[in-house]
């Protein structure tokens, strides 16, 4: 029985109470409440603007969509991350350009960008793995010298920065994610950042049909036109309710997770058959999404010591279960096999992911370290 869950939204009154607001009036799509969280997550991570979207993976899809990114183009992408960062791509048209991650945080390998970038190419997609920061001085270097996009997939990266600059802020846009489980919460659902209004704007009409007009600009009910081949993506207001209190609270959120996990640092004996990915690297801050262990012993299975972990009560995940290359659709489709991508293959089947959430107690805390402390033996 998992007595401590990986993940668990942090849901109080104030979500509830807002929630039910919403259902007592009338607007429960495209609204008021939409515009009043992205203003808040604008403010929070210091860009221009935001808008809000159904899901993360609908994010990444408008920007690329938004940028003309087509049939025929190119975009390179990290090996290692969720699917969607690559379906986002796809769903285009376009080919990703798979490039392995680091050795040390799971994150693009900068060096092997440039080897992948041809006449084709229009954009470099990376992903702030586990809420690390990824280079981003290096990549935005390559970026500038080859005329190419840049996607910031910060889907378990808010709160994370690079010398003060919130991450998402660095390339032409960012992307959050708002599953359960994330730092917040809105039920599901996501946002885009940039500091470039006509992205944000081009993405407010994608996001709803390619109509002209939002509905709260429409002077006469039902009356627009639509100019765009567009699609629907919108948040509803109450999952923008919700938005707007995990926003406000969420300053505290990333202040416990910090201290979930530099306790369980503390408590964790380090042994050589394993390493903890290091969240804090000045000028580089993570997101604290999650403690990673990366199994480094060949003779222990990692499946083993996840049911074990699971019989003393200690909820795990795994981030993430393939490299998107050798998923079966991308290794059909584009034949890419095994040990092409040696450092997505280290994490995706040697990590295993722990909980750092605002769900956890001390008692909690104990358990997991002193699982870990008895599970791995050496």
């Amino acid at each position: 029985m998992i007595k401590v869950p990986f993940g668990r939204p942090d849901i109080t009154n104030q979500e509830i109470k807002a929630v039910v607001n919403v259902l007592k009036n009338p607007i429960l799509a495209h609204g008021p409440l939409s515009r009043t969280f992205e203003k808040l997550f604008a403010k929070y991570t210091g860009s221009k603007f935001a808008t809000t979207v159904s899901s993360c993976t609908a994010g990444m899809h408008l920007f690329y969509l938004a940028k003309d990114i087509k049939s025929g183009d190119e975009v390179i992408v990290t090996s290692q991350s969720h699917i969607s960062t690559a379906h986002s791509i796809s769903l285009t048209g376009a080919k990703p350009i798979f490039v392995d991650c680091n050795s040390f945080n799971g994150n693009i390998d900068t060096s092997k960008i440039e080897k992948k970038i041809t006449k084709k190419t229009k954009a470099i997609s990376l992903v702030h793995h586990l809420g690390n920061p990824s280079n981003m001085n290096a990549i935005i270097k390559i970026a500038k010298k080859n005329n190419l996009l840049v996607l910031e997939d910060c889907a378990t990266a808010l709160g994370a920065s690079i010398n003060n600059k919130h991450v998402g802020n660095f390339g032409n846009a960012g992307v959050f994610s708002f599953y359960p489980i994330k730092h917040i919460t809105t039920g599901e659902g996501g946002i885009i950042i940039s500091n470039d209004k006509k992205i944000i704007d081009k993405i407010n009409m994608l996001k709803a049909f390619g109509v002209n007009k939002s509905y709260l600009k429409r002077r006469i009910p039902g009356e627009y036109d639509a100019s765009l081949l567009g699609l629907n993506y919108r948040m509803n207001e109450i999952s923008a309710a919700i938005g707007i209190e995990q926003i406000k609270r969420f300053p505290k959120f990333l202040a416990i997770r910090k201290k979930n996990y530099n306790y369980l640092l503390s408590k964790i004996i380090k042994k050589q058959s394993f390493d903890i990915v290091k969240f804090e690297n000045k000028p580089f801050y993570g997101s604290y999404y999650c403690l990673c262990i990366v199994i480094k012993d060949k003779k222990i299975n990692r499946l083993d010591i996840i049911n074990k972990l699971n019989s003393e009560g200690v909820g795990t995940s795994i981030y993430y279960p393939k490299p998107i290359p050798e998923m079966t659709y991308y290794k059909k489709k584009y034949g890419y096999s095994s040990l092409q991508f040696k450092n997505a293959e280290k994490f995706s089947y040697k990590s295993i992911a722990l909980p750092l959430g605002t769900h956890l107690k001390k008692k909690d805390l104990n358990l997991i370290a002193n699982s870990i402390n008895k599970v791995i033996k050496f």
